[in-house]
């Protein structure tokens, strides 16, 4: 497998130019990462290969093909945020599946690290407001630019993790009255504009000194609700255990609405920040639930995903937290 995938990375580096260095990074549940270095007599450019192979029956419903993904990234670094530019296209790549390059950006991504290390004190103080402009300048992206996108507005977005719950074999009281609880509080809709759709810590790459450096994973991109992209950035998962910083685990929610405002976003109601909260909350449900039956039925022997799905539960107890915050607002 390595040999071809070297085969086609010197097709696209040109006869000028050697591939080294390669090796498949962990984490990615559902894509296949590699880090490699593309040398030209003393330039070395460090690069990175997504793929998903042919005929890989571990793709999710929800994820979209690589080259959108890839058309994307370049309409965003367009637009000035930060992200790995690509490189070379799906169509230089066609022998491995799919798969495109982009630039190997350096900093971290392990959220816990974000969130507690001592060393990224001085980029939690600026994370907040990087991440509300970063959203600002995704948002204002013109979707006529952007390739055909699915379009999702709360009610979609609800209906379509509903339906992948219930292809599951087990009812889940908690995750049934989450539904019922979000179909009821449901928002009105909004002028959709282009959503990323995974924003959140762990797909962010960070600095310790300077702050986010890279906004990764653009599979799950569509047109939408803005406050999607912000409810589903303060869902508890991604917090790595700082539960009082609603952002990430490392930002209150005014500097991220700061950032948003100062790089020309409209913040959304805290309302409907929380409900996509709680349905992002209900969403990473579902996903661990996919993740595990791909595991359980022999589609994939990744462990990983055998482990996400041990993380439902967690889920179920913020939902509950989220539903039981709610009722408190009501009779207060």
């Amino acid at each position: 497998m390595t040999a071809d995938i070297e085969h086609a990375l010197a097709q696209c580096a040109g006869a000028a130019a050697t591939i080294a260095n390669l090796k498949r990074l962990t984490g990615g549940a559902s894509l296949e990462t590699w880090a490699y270095d593309e040398v030209s007599g003393r330039d070395v450019r460090p690069l990175i290969l997504r793929r998903r192979r042919a005929g890989d029956g571990t793709v999710f419903e929800t994820s979209l093909p690589l080259a959108t993904e890839a058309a994307l990234l370049a309409l965003a670094a367009e637009a000035g945020v930060p992200v790995a530019k690509p490189i070379y296209g799906c169509d230089m790549l066609s022998e491995l599946g799919e798969a495109y390059v982009m630039e190997r950006v350096e900093g971290v991504t392990l959220g816990r690290k974000i969130v507690a290390s001592e060393e990224f004190a001085p980029a939690r103080l600026v994370l907040g407001r990087q991440c509300g402009a970063a959203l600002a300048r995704i948002h204002a992206i013109s979707t006529d630019r952007a390739p055909v996108l699915e379009r999702l507005d709360a009610a979609a977005s609800l209906d379509r993790y509903e339906a992948i719950y219930r292809k599951g074999e087990h009812v889940r009281p908690v995750i049934e009255a989450a539904v019922a609880w979000l179909r009821d509080t449901i928002p009105a809709p909004v002028e959709p504009v282009l959503v990323h759709g995974d924003f959140r810590n762990g797909n962010l790459i960070v600095d310790p000194a300077c702050g986010l450096v890279a906004v990764l994973d653009w599979e799950l991109a569509h047109s939408g609700d803005p406050a999607e992209d912000l409810g589903w950035l303060c869902v508890n998962s991604w917090r790595f255990g700082e539960t009082s910083l609603q952002v990430g685990g490392f930002a209150p929610l005014d500097e991220l609405f700061c950032g948003y405002e100062q790089a020309g976003g409209k913040a959304p109601s805290i309302e409907r920040i929380r409900w996509w909260q709680a349905m992002g909350t209900l969403k990473w449900a579902t996903v661990t639930m996919m993740m595990y039956r791909t595991f359980a039925s022999g589609e994939s022997r990744s462990v990983e995903r055998a482990v996400i799905g041990r993380r439902l539960s967690e889920c179920e107890v913020d939902l509950l937290a989220l539903m039981d915050e709610d009722l408190k607002e009501q009779a207060a």
